[in-house]
């Protein structure tokens, strides 16, 4: 194998450890971003690596679903009438990839990465010493009603025999036992207790952590507001608007929700649109404490427990990137969450927004481009980009050395929306 010069452009989750595996692996690299890694959308999700979210989130197509989000007043999902048409093409996609035939090909798929999605972070967070901000207890999915429940149930038992996934069911004494501090019996009834995937008391810790590792393995870090990535012969050639530049034999795109504005420059037609999310930390009356992550299911947020105090997590936002904050999301979800755990006041003045990169079909697009030689994709993972960034590392460096990669990565290629 020969060294390369390789620039890693976007300094999130998967941005860092596809630059720690192609650092581990002896090429020359440069992560390029205009902030400090983790600093963006991998600070601002609920912490969990999802070894059990082995399915995507489809469109919704049932009538009453359709009708429940209507009205915009859900906590899992709303939206902006100004964003849906202005990405209707892609939701439109979406919509399409979502029927039940073509849903059920696309899971196993797509779980084809998360299964893996532990065993990397572990390689990862052990090789960077921060195993003290991973806990291995699992997370804890709340039910209000039991028809909800029995599916949830019936559910996660498919998933356990198709792909490894481990739960137990918690009933209400169980659940009482687990968390003392829950409004239990009434209104939660029951949980699943997701006991292989993992949490992390600070997300943005975690993706600092491997990259400061990367950089103590003699990767080089550049902060730069990118303007401008062309192809310069057999080479490619950042630069940005003050004039610093830099040239690599190979270039990686993985910024994320703002990875559309350049595969479009570049000729690519990729239907990716942007999910936004809010979240605020929350102190703790009268000393409770909870000892899980927890999601309410049939509401549509997380709680989650970190560093800086109880985080919610809401649902998703289809809005526009740059559109301005909307906090009703937040605000219901809060609204929500009070009716069942004791929670102190906001510990910050102004709630985090943030935008997840979707793409039509539910599967990030990773691997080479197929219009230029030495481009490489690394976006578009939705709400796993946390989970999934050591596993695309691991892979796309593996496809950057012309190995074979561990998992099939035809799903994943970049010209799948124009066969």
């Amino acid at each position: 194998m020969t060294a390369r010069q390789i620039l890693v452009v976007g300094a999130g989750m998967v941005g860092v450890c596809t630059a720690w595996h192609l650092r581990t692996r002896g090429h020359e690299v440069t992560l390029i971003d205009r902030r400090d890694p983790g600093s963006e959308t991998s600070y601002g999700n609920a912490g969990l690596i999802q070894r059990e979210a082995v399915k995507p989130h489809p469109f919704p197509r049932a009538l009453t679903e359709i009708l429940r989000v209507l009205p915009d007043q859900s906590i899992d999902i709303r939206y902006r009438a100004g964003a849906m048409v202005s990405e209707r093409a892609a939701l439109w996609e979406y919509w399409r990839k979502s029927t039940p035939e073509s849903f059920a090909k696309i899971v196993p798929e797509y779980a084809s990465l998360i299964v893996h999605c532990t065993e990397d972070h572990e390689t990862m967070f052990t090789a960077a010493r921060a195993t003290e901000l991973i806990r291995r207890d699992g997370w804890l999915q709340l039910y209000r009603s039991d028809a909800a429940f029995e599916a949830g149930l019936a559910e996660a038992a498919d998933i356990r025999s198709r792909f490894g996934v481990e739960f137990a069911h918690i009933d209400r004494q169980q659940l009482h036992e687990m968390e003392p501090f829950l409004s239990v019996p009434q209104p939660i009834i029951g949980a699943i207790h997701w006991t292989n995937a993992w949490s992390v008391s600070d997300p943005g810790a975690l993706v600092k952590a491997y990259a400061a590792d990367y950089v103590k393995r003699g990767g080089k870090m550049l902060r730069m507001e990118v303007h401008a990535m062309e192809p310069a012969g057999e080479r490619w050639h950042v630069s940005s608007a003050t004039g610093e530049s830099i040239d690599g034999d190979e270039l990686v795109l993985a910024t994320g929700p703002w990875s559309r504005e350049w595969f479009e420059a570049l000729g690519y037609r990729i239907p990716l649109f942007v999910q936004r999310g809010y979240h605020m930390h929350y102190g703790a009356s009268g000393g409770a404490v909870l000892n899980h992550g927890i999601m309410d299911f049939e509401r549509g947020y997380l709680i989650t427990p970190k560093r800086a105090g109880l985080r919610i997590t809401t649902g998703a936002e289809l809005n526009t990137l740059e559109a301005a904050p909307r906090y009703g999301q937040l605000d219901a979800a809060e609204n929500a969450a009070r009716e069942i755990f004791p929670l102190g006041a906001r510990k910050e003045p102004k709630p985090w927004l943030g935008a997840r990169p979707c793409i039509a079909d539910m599967k990030p697009v990773i691997g080479p481009a197929h219009k230029h030689p030495h481009l490489w994709f690394a976006f578009g993972h939705a709400h796993q980009g946390f989970t999934l960034g050591p596993t695309t590392g691991r892979l796309l460096a593996q496809m950057i050395d012309g190995e074979t990669p561990a998992v099939d990565m035809r799903p994943f290629r970049s010209d799948r929306f124009e066969d």
